[in-house]
């Protein structure tokens, strides 16, 4: 059960990460001094973008209850 939970907790991990960088620079930030600045009049839709965050909410919750869920049973073991 604490494998299965830590995989999970690994996958969600990745996945949160990989959400995280593909969310566009609001400004003022470090995407801006890498070259995040530069936006062409091609960008993105505003429906992608608030999937994108919808997505993102979600995976963070996954990931938090796997982290509580962890902490548990971890802690029942002992």
């Amino acid at each position: 059960m604490v494998l299965g939970f830590s995989i999970a907790l690994i996958v969600f991990s990745l996945l949160l990460m990989l959400l995280v960088l593909m969310h566009k620079g609001k400004g003022g930030g470090l995407s801006d001094m890498f070259g995040g600045g530069m936006q062409s009049s091609v960008g993105g839709s505003s429906v992608a973008e608030r999937n994108l965050d919808r997505i993102t909410v979600v995976i963070g919750l996954l990931w938090f209850a796997c982290v509580v869920v962890l902490g548990i049973v971890m802690k029942s073991n002992n």
